[in-house]
C-alpha cells in the first residue's frame, strides 16, 4: 500500500474557496457545471494520448489495465472515476478535507475503485506512477515550480504527465475571467486570479526542468451557438498538454 506524508504546496485561501464548494462537485448544473461540460473532451484527449503512449487499444473498454495514476487535485473525483472505469489503478489526492469525503462518497455509491487520500503532490511516492495528471490546479498554487517538481516525482521514468490550464492572454482574461465569472456567471466570482494563469512556454519550462519533456498541445475552445466544447489548435484561452518523463 503506498504510504504519504502530509506537508503543503497548497494555498489555504484557494483551498477554502474549492472545500467550500465541494458538495457541488457532482451537481452537471451547479457551480462546477464548466468542467462537467468540457471532461468528455478532456478524457477523449487523454485515452488517445494514453493509449498511443502505453500501446493500447483506444477502444477498449478498459485500455490501460495495470496501469495506476494519481490525480492531483482530484477535486470530487471528476476525472478519478472515468479513469478507473478505463482500467486505472488511480489514486486521487486532494488537499481539501471536504473534497475528499464527497469524492469518497460518490466513488463508493458509483461502485468504482479509487483510492483517495488528503494531500498534495509532496506527499506521493516517488517514481510510483505511469501517469500522474494535474488538471486545472497549477492556477491555483502559490509555488508552480515547486508543484511541477514534486509532481514529477511522483512519476516512473517513462511515464506520462497530463496537465490542463488557462493561458495568460488577453482573450483569456476576457472570456475566462469577466465572461465566465461576471457575465456567464459560469463560476463563483473570485474562483480565478488572471495573474496565475499560466503560458504554455511556462508550464513546458517547469516540466523540462523537473525532467518531463512536453510531445503536444491543445486548447479547448467553447461554442456559444452549440453550447459546447471541442479540441482546438489555438491555445489562448484553455489547453491541455501531454508529456514524457525521460528514461535515464
Amino acid at each position: 500500500m503506498l504510504e504519504f506524508t502530509m506537508t503543503t504546496t497548497a494555498s489555504p485561501e484557494e483551498v477554502a474557496r474549492f472545500t467550500a464548494m465541494a458538495e457541488a462537485w457532482w451537481d452537471p448544473d451547479g457551480k462546477f457545471k464548466p468542467l462537467h461540460r468540457f471532461n468528455p473532451v478532456r478524457l477523449a484527449f487523454m485515452r488517445r494520448e494514453l493509449a498511443a503512449h502505453f500501446g493500447r487499444d483506444p477502444q477498449a473498454m478498459r485500455p490501460f489495465e495495470g496501469l495506476t495514476l494519481l490525480d492531483v487535485g482530484c477535486g470530487g473525483g471528476l476525472l478519478s472515476e472515468p479513469l478507473a472505469r478505463m482500467g486505472f489503478n488511480v489514486t486521487g489526492i486532494d488537499a481539501g478535507d471536504r473534497n475528499i469525503a464527497i469524492a469518497s462518497i460518490h466513488a463508493e455509491q458509483s461502485g468504482v475503485p479509487v483510492t483517495y487520500r488528503l494531500g498534495g503532490p509532496e506527499d506521493a511516492p516517488p517514481a510510483s506512477f505511469d501517469v500522474v495528471m494535474a488538471m486545472e490546479v497549477i492556477e491555483h498554487v502559490p509555488d508552480p515550480d515547486r508543484f511541477i517538481a514534486l509532481a514529477a516525482a511522483a512519476l516512473k521514468p517513462g511515464g506520462a504527465f497530463l496537465g490542463a490550464t488557462l493561458n495568460r492572454t488577453l482573450k483569456s482574461f476576457a472570456l475566462a475571467k469577466v465572461g465566465a465569472e461576471y457575465l456567464l456567471q459560469w463560476l463563483p466570482k473570485g474562483t480565478h486570479d488572471w495573474k496565475k494563469f499560466v503560458r504554455p512556454s511556462e508550464f513546458a519550462a517547469m516540466l523540462r526542468k523537473a525532467g518531463v519533456q512536453t510531445r503536444c498541445f491543445n486548447g479547448l475552445d467553447y461554442s456559444l451557438l452549440t453550447d459546447s466544447w471541442s479540441e482546438t489548435r489555438s491555445l489562448d484561452v484553455n489547453y491541455l498538454l501531454f508529456a514524457v518523463k525521460e528514461t535515464t
